[in-house]
């Protein structure tokens, strides 16, 4: 997906590879997304940048205090994210922007490796329905839920799995398709990281108030 390129950018040298997860190790929220964008994250080489879905998120992730700044074009534009862990469901770029069940399952093995490793993670946010799908397909398959029935996607819903889990909030992803069609707006994107925010704190109370010892960032 890195040999056809579009002409405002038919002089970049496209990342053209599987793209791996960015943003604080020590992430209290997870953002999990559906795959690289053909001409944002696939010519990049980093999650939502360089595309309007990019574009969007980040405005919100700036507003609400996780991310440096408010856009993203390129790796080195000093973008860091706080508290912000930015992933996806699928890592190459799919035709169509349709990721097949197969390449789902092919990259499966990376965003467990990561849910493992970021072990500070207490609310999950899953943008679209494709990537509510896939986490509560890898928590079933841990045991962590019996079934996936009782967990209906819808924008700004939020979700108890079991206890000990990260909280999931559901988003509308913001796909040129959303957000141009009004289906997503810039608030109500917003409103999911304000959610998000309030979320983690509480949850980090929570914990505070087991005696155990956690670091609000």
């Amino acid at each position: 997906m890195a040999e056809v390129k579009r002409r405002a950018y038919r002089e970049w040298e496209y990342w053209g590879r599987p793209v791996p997860g960015f943003g604080d190790p020590n992430a209290r929220v997870l953002i999990l997304g559906l795959a690289p964008a053909a001409h944002g994250a696939n010519r990049t080489g980093r999650m939502f940048t360089g595309d309007r879905s990019g574009d969007w998120l980040y405005r919100a992730l700036y507003q609400t205090g996780f991310a440096s700044q408010p856009s993203s074009t390129c790796r080195g534009d000093g973008l860091t994210l706080r508290g912000a862990y930015i992933t996806a469901s699928a890592r190459c770029a799919p035709p169509d922007n349709k990721p097949t069940p197969e390449e789902l399952r092919a990259c499966r093995p990376f965003l467990e490796r990561e849910l493992d490793l970021l072990r500070q993670v207490r609310v999950v946010i899953a943008l679209g329905k494709i990537a509510f799908d896939q986490y509560l397909e890898i928590l079933k398959s841990r045991g962590v839920i019996r079934s996936r029935s009782r967990f209906t996607f819808g924008h700004n819903r939020q979700f108890t799995t079991a206890p000990g889990q990260p909280l999931l909030i559901s988003s509308y992803h913001p796909s040129q398709q959303n957000t141009s069609t009004g289906k997503l707006t810039e608030q109500m994107l917003l409103d999911v990281f304000v959610r998000a925010r309030q979320a983690m704190t509480e949850n980090v109370k929570g914990q505070k108030a087991k005696g155990q010892k956690l670091k609000v960032i």
